[in-house]
């Protein structure tokens, strides 16, 4: 070994085969890639090869015993990119993209989330990387001063170049169109690997910002055409039927329908929520098949989705990447066509998820955010403010507002890790042994019964009887990261067909005046609720560019795209290229239709990304009466440093930020 390692090629060998088989390792033991043949298992145990050999053969390029410093370096930035992607993908079932790194001003509000990511064992990840250090130190002594002929280098980044096109090359067989037509990381990973997948992503990210330096008003014909022809006629009996009433939005923080109704040591988990589902003199209406659309950007993309029926970006959030892109959301239809004031109320502070710069370009009058609320340390955990004194402290500033208004109220307790005090905790945790499983079913409760609450200081207040009233959950709580335990909860194995459906979220509405209708079976996502809203207020949503259509229309689409490219039919699913039976959940053949609504699923995903990157709304009017939103006549923050919730006498008119004068 001594003789060998005299040799700093050698040592370049060595660091190779080490990073090469840890990387293979981590993709088996932490990241679930869906292996499906020989062809795949191979790839998997070979892509690392390719960007070891030419990430560490630059450091070859190094003058004298530098070499081995430099390989350490390399080694070292590898080995973080690797790790962080672990702890990323623990609990988002993701992959860190480039437009995620743009996000890090979020990072600082996830404190225990990302502790409680972190395990002992990842410890072992840098063994390698200490092995190569001792192995520097102990034999440098003996190499060469003189700079590695250029040959060997240079031959070795061409080896590097070979067998990643031999990669590609079989990855393009087993997956036609890899690089082309994907919206799945998971993909990239499985076939090129993680190291090629982070510059295929920065590649991507060059190829989106210059779209809006390209992008001319031709540009939209193709989307309004689309969207146009997707259009669903209003229901006659509805369409109207809420006009001029307000309308509240409650935002149920990592909720899944799978939690409605489900029982835990006996319990109803959320016995308030079942309620509104249940009991038909409520006159709810509950879309049981609704899923979420989301992808990295979560919440985010929630509020995007629902407030713009756009999808969300496959990498990083436009929340942030897009921020100052003009839209015509439904904040800003509503106050045009109707003269609704809006009004946000989210209880953590205004730059979290760039909120504060983009509820600008949605035209968002007012928002509340943790500088109107008692932030104190009783009221707050894990993200902000907890759920029960946020709506609490919400009801004078909802009431304060100059109706109609339509109030979007976002929840944060049930929130990952699932943080939740003994003295809060009124239902006993699942036992799995997954503590954010067992855990999860708590701080529903919790939210569950702050929203029983929360209904009645509505009915209090004498908002709740003339108000829509929508709740509806932003995206999955429960990670395929937690199959196993999920296996126990539900009693099924968690294949990837089931995990799609269980992606599923509720949609509640009560509108005034109209019958509940049950449970309704549709399908459809949150791409649909902005025309749903539309359509009740009497808007007409056919001269808005939205992706979705009307739940309560005759003409209502029933595919619903994922963001990742998987689709959901009442009939069949396609997940990871594969076609599913519903009734069985078993492969299926697809017919020629089937394709053809895959195919029409994934050119809408393709539609809203050249939308969003394009910037191309600032080339379309919707109507005559249309005024593009000015963001500059926007301002948020509580500047008087008054808690409104505090004051002895509520304000008679609205609390605006823009007009920050309350006096005790």
């Amino acid at each position: 070994m001594k003789k060998l390692l005299t040799s700093k090629m050698s040592f370049f060998f060595v660091a190779v085969l080490l990073i090469w088989l840890k990387s293979y390792l981590i993709y088996v033991t932490e990241f679930n890639l869906d292996i499906k043949n020989g062809t795949q298992e191979f790839l998997l145990f070979f892509n690392p090869l390719s960007s070891a050999l030419i990430f560490l053969g630059i450091a070859l390029f190094a003058k004298g015993k530098r070499v081995g410093l430099w390989i350490i370096v390399v080694d070292t930035l590898m080995t973080i990119l690797l790790y962080a992607n672990v702890v990323y993908y623990r609990f988002n079932n993701d992959y860190i993209t480039l437009p995620t790194l743009t996000q890090t001003s979020n990072f600082g509000s996830l404190g225990s989330s990302i502790v409680s990511l972190v395990q002992w064992t990842d410890i072992f990840f840098v063994l390698d990387l200490v092995i190569l250090i001792a192995l520097f130190i102990w034999f440098k002594k003996g190499w060469s001063t003189e700079r590695i002929s250029r040959k060997k280098p240079i031959l070795v980044l061409i080896i590097g170049l070979i067998a990643f096109s031999l990669n590609l090359g079989l990855a393009e067989a087993d997956r036609p169109e890899l690089l082309k037509r994907t919206f799945d990381r998971n993909y990239i990973v499985k076939y090129i690997g993680l190291y090629n997948f982070a510059i295929y992503d920065a590649a991507q990210n060059i190829k989106s910002s210059s779209q809006r330096v390209l992008a001319d008003s031709d540009d939209i014909t193709e989307v309004e055409n689309y969207t146009k022809n997707k259009y669903a006629e209003p229901n006659p009996e509805l369409f109207g039927v809420a006009k001029g009433k307000n309308i509240i939005k409650i935002h149920l923080e990592s909720f899944q329908t799978f939690l409605i109704n489900y029982k835990l040591h006996g319990e109803e988990v959320t016995p308030f929520l079942n309620s509104l589902v249940n009991d038909p003199e409520q006159d709810f209406t509950y879309f049981d098949n609704i899923f979420h659309q989301t992808e990295q950007g979560k919440t985010a993309d929630a509020e995007l989705i629902t407030d713009n029926s756009i999808y969300g970006l496959p990498q990083g959030s436009a929340f942030v990447t897009r921020g100052t892109n003009t839209y015509q959301s439904l904040t800003a239809i509503l106050n045009q066509q109707q003269d609704y004031t809006s009004a946000n109320f989210h209880g953590d502070y205004k730059s979290f998820w760039n909120r504060d710069e983009i509820y600008k370009q949605f035209g968002v009058d007012v928002y509340f955010d943790a500088s109107y609320y008692d932030m104190s340390e009783e009221n707050v955990i894990n993200y902000g403010l907890k759920d029960k004194p946020f709506f609490e402290q919400s009801m004078p500033m909802l009431k304060s507002l100059d109706q109609p208004f339509y109030a979007h109220m976002m929840t944060l307790t049930n929130h990952h890790p699932y943080i939740i005090g003994d003295e809060e905790a009124s239902l006993a945790p699942a036992e799995t042994g997954d503590k954010s499983v067992d855990t999860y079913f708590q701080t529903a409760r919790y939210l569950d019964e702050s929203l029983e609450q929360f209904f009645n200081d509505l009915k209090e207040a004498g908002l709740y009887e003339d108000s829509v009233i929508f709740l509806y959950g932003d995206h999955y709580g429960i990670s395929q990261n937690h199959n196993r335990a999920m296996k126990e909860i539900t009693g099924e194995e968690i294949t990837p067909f089931k995990n799609a459906q269980l992606q599923r979220v509720p949609f509640i509405i009560k509108i005034p005046g109209v019958e509940g209708m049950g449970t309704v079976h549709k399908y459809g996502g949150l791409i649909d609720v902005m025309p749903t809203l539309l359509h009740l207020v009497g808007i007409d949503a056919q001269d808005y560019i939205q992706f979705g259509t009307d739940l309560f229309s005759d003409g209502h689409k029933e595919y619903v795209p994922f963001r990742n490219g998987d689709l959901i039919t009442p009939e069949y699913s396609v997940i990871s290229g594969t076609f599913y039976d519903n009734d069985t959940g078993e492969e299926i053949e697809p017919t020629e239709e089937m394709i053809q609504v895959r195919d029409e699923a994934l050119r809408e995903l393709e539609l809203s990304d050249k939308l969003l990157n394009g910037d191309l709304l600032r080339f379309y009017t919707p109507n005559e009466e249309w005024t593009p939103v000015d963001p500059t006549q926007y301002r948020y923050g509580n500047e008087t440093g008054i808690v409104p919730f505090q004051l002895e006498e509520q304000p008679e008119k609205p609390i605006d930020p823009r007009e920050p004068s309350l006096e005790k």
